[in-house]
């Protein structure tokens, strides 16, 4: 076998990566291991067991510098050091899995086997591109040191490729670290090496962002540095004055976490803020350490204004990685927001290094809501259907929660199952609370009824006495109280369905003076398909089913059950024609519709979205509802040639109500300004509410929508000529 060969760098980096790990885990491991495992790697070296790996570096390197960055980063732990020195020569043959197993114990032997696994795997193929990413999972799940030694190995290589030649594999280990590695670092509550892991993701994907950036951040630091300080000052004494033991300082916040806020805020980094953050480490008692933090929030907030919408609390309510802080956000010197963080030491340890390093990690036999969500995560894989980039995906997101927690305005704390959407948030609250939204509004910003929830949120439920529940809604509910009272909701309206279908049956019956009783109907519906009779009515009150219809089927029934009928040939046979008692009867009957009117029950149709001053007719629609449509609506046509007994005579009042929604189709040359005019136009008219508008061009043309709120129709008609009077407008009519 070839040997692995050193250059005159290599052996240094060998000879004090081992003096560190020597230094930094002396304590924590007997004296012969070290001997044990120098020897173990000279003599695989020496038989040619360990070469370079596929991106060209020295093994025996990287993974000193692996164990030593775990010692550092994390904590020093003898079995995983061990696992790490060893697993290569072991993947190589120079030692098997049971030897290791016989010379340095089970715990290890369990740890190289889960390593080997996942080399493997990587051999194979890449992770992302393939379905070894769901088995690449499952080893991890098998035992959650696994996962720790492969974030430090991901961030002992990330640090490594800086300079690397090939860029497609620089490119490949970057966002694998950016996808996988660092959200399973932030559930850890390794934040260091999560940031570490995006900052350098950021460099070598996108370097050309990362380096203006950085160059931005070097350029302001003298002046950064200094109001840390100014702020710091007064903040120290006050601290000090009151007693409480600390340490504060100031961080600035991550390249990658800045280029976040730049895209979330559209903003370029002048216009960013909150570049740093200042954080004050409390000395507390155990017992003391929630009441210091308070504190220690009150006088800061005495000092400065804070900011509510701001503040979050992780003392009271930590993350499920393990995570306590209080993050409050004041307005400091310089009218500038500054963000500050307050922990204790404790809280500060597991902050910087997580909860890893305090944990007796025992593989499977381990306890805790970490290891039940690793056996969740295998548990899902194994039965998932997806792709791994769908896969990884829904890693992505889900990795950082098992649940959300989430406020009402008034500040009432309510938790749901991961996933839930704002839907089942309302029918957490309040069943009609549920039946009747619309959506709502989370954080200030209104969203619809599948907006998933996240935790932190502050939802408020908007709700209309209109609204009613939907079918689909039972494909975006989570929860079990959600989905059984939409389930009860449907079945109650189906009832009311039904109850309506067959008084609209009735109705059209006297109407052409025919008499069907209720055993006649299970029959019709028996020889129309239908299994009950409620299925019948439902699909008379949906319009499913035409009346006229049903009726002809009952008479065709009755002419053959009747003896000695006297048979009528096709040629001669004349359909009954419906008497159109509605319309005919009901000719002198006018509807009034406009401001003031009480006791009809009316809406303006949206298929053509009729104003004061149109010529419109009624409908009465399957639910009661007199829709109003203008004359020359689309749907005007085959409404009266389907349903002319249910047309009712309209007039307006005379009154001009609240103002009408009317859709403009504008069409034109695609010049500059065009579109600022158009809204100027509109806007500049009183009385007149630009809505909405989008345009779209293609060949030096544009056609576009505008939807205004008017009061009447001459107000509509003058609009429509001014605009046809700009410049490059081809043509505007009412859509």
């Amino acid at each position: 076998m070839e040997q692995l060969t050193f250059t005159s760098d290599e052996r240094a980096r060998v000879l004090g990566g081992y003096r560190s790990l020597v230094r930094r885990l002396g304590p924590h491991a007997e004296a012969s291991d070290f001997a044990r495992l120098r020897k173990e790697i000279a003599e695989a070296v020496d038989g040619g067991y360990l070469h370079r790996d596929r991106f060209g570096f020295n093994s025996v390197c990287r993974s000193l510098d692996t164990a030593n960055a775990l010692c550092e980063q994390i904590s020093p732990d003898r079995n995983m050091v061990a696992a790490i020195l060893l697993f290569n020569p072991c993947r190589h043959g120079f030692r098997t899995v049971e030897q290791i197993g016989k010379e340095w114990g089970e715990d290890v032997m369990r740890l190289v086997n889960g390593l080997i696994k996942v080399s493997d795997l990587y051999a194979k193929s890449p992770s992302v591109q393939s379905e070894n990413f769901r088995n690449l999972l499952l080893t991890f799940a098998e035992d959650i040191r696994v996962i720790i030694i492969m974030i430090v190995d991901r961030f002992v290589l990330m640090r490594a490729i800086n300079h690397h030649p090939d860029e497609a594999h620089v490119n490949e280990v970057a966002l694998e670290a950016n996808y996988l590695y660092a959200p399973l670092a932030h559930r850890l509550g390794l934040y260091a090496i999560k940031s570490a892991l995006e900052d350098m993701s950021l460099k070598y994907t996108r370097r050309d962002i990362y380096s203006r950036i950085a160059h931005k951040l070097n350029e302001t630091k003298i002046s950064r540095d200094k109001y840390i300080a100014d702020f710091i000052t007064p903040v120290k004494s006050k601290l000090e004055a009151a007693g409480l033991k600390f340490e504060i300082k100031g961080r600035t916040k991550s390249i990658y976490s800045i280029w976040n806020k730049m895209k979330k805020q559209k903003n370029d980094l002048d216009g960013i803020y909150d570049l740093f953050a200042i954080r004050i480490v409390l000395d507390s008692a155990p017992e003391k350490e929630k009441s210091d933090c308070w504190m220690a929030y009150s006088l800061i907030t005495d000092m400065f204004t804070p900011n509510p919408s701001r503040m979050k609390d992780w003392i009271s309510i930590p993350k499920s990685n393990g995570y306590e802080s209080l993050h409050i956000t004041v307005y400091g010197p310089e009218e500038r927001w500054v963000e500050v963080q307050i922990r204790t030491r404790r809280m500060d340890l597991i902050a910087e290094k997580g909860l890893a390093a305090h944990w007796k990690y025992k593989g499977l036999k381990s306890e805790g809501n970490l290891d039940a969500w690793m056996n969740n995560v295998r548990d899902i894989l194994e039965t998932a259907d997806s792709g791994p980039l769908e896969l990884m995906r829904n890693m992505r997101m889900d990795v950082y929660d098992k649940e959300v927690f989430v406020f009402t305005p008034k500040g009432d704390l309510y938790n749901l199952p991961l996933g839930a959407s704002l839907l089942d948030f309302a029918f957490l609250i309040h069943t009609k609370l549920g039946t009747q939204c619309t959506g709502g509004r989370v954080n200030g910003k209104n969203q619809k009824l599948n907006y998933r929830l996240t935790s932190g949120d502050t939802v408020e439920i908007l709700t209309s006495p209109t609204q009613q529940p939907k079918l689909d809604w039972l494909n975006f509910v989570v929860t079990a109280k959600a989905r059984n009272k939409i389930k009860v909701s449907l079945k109650e309206m189906e009832g009311r369905a039904g109850e309506l279908g067959k008084e609209m049956l009735q109705r059209r019956c006297k109407n052409r003076k025919v008499e069907i009783d209720e055993a006649s109907v299970s029959r019709i519906a028996k020889k129309l398909g239908y299994k009950t009779i409620t299925e019948f009515y439902i699909a008379i009150s949906s319009e499913k089913l035409e009346v006229n219809d049903v009726i002809e089927t009952f008479l065709e029934m009755e002419r053959k059950a009747t003896e000695g009928a006297e048979r009528i040939s096709a040629d001669t046979y004349v359909m009954q024609q419906p008497v159109e008692t509605d319309e005919r009867q009901g000719a002198s009957d006018v509807v009034v519709i406009g401001e003031g009117i009480k006791g009809i029950n009316y809406r303006l149709a949206r298929c053509c979205n009729p104003i004061y001053g149109d010529d419109v007719f009624g409908f009465i629609s399957a639910e009661g509802v007199i829709k109003i449509h203008r004359t020359d609506c689309p749907n005007a046509a085959n409404i009266r040639d389907r349903y002319p007994y249910r047309i009712i005579t309209t007039r307006w009042s005379g009154k001009i109500g609240t103002q009408f929604g009317a859709t403009l189709r504008i069409v034109g040359r695609d010049d500059i300004g065009i579109v600022t005019n158009i809204t100027s136009i509109i806007n500049k008219e009183k009385s007149t509410l630009l809505r909405n508008i989008s345009i779209e061009s293609h060949d030096g043309l544009f056609q576009g929508y505008v939807v205004v709120g008017i009061n009447d129709q001459s107000s509509l008609n003058q609009l429509i000529k001014k605009l046809k009077t700009v410049k490059g407008v081809k043509d505007v009519q009412r859509s």
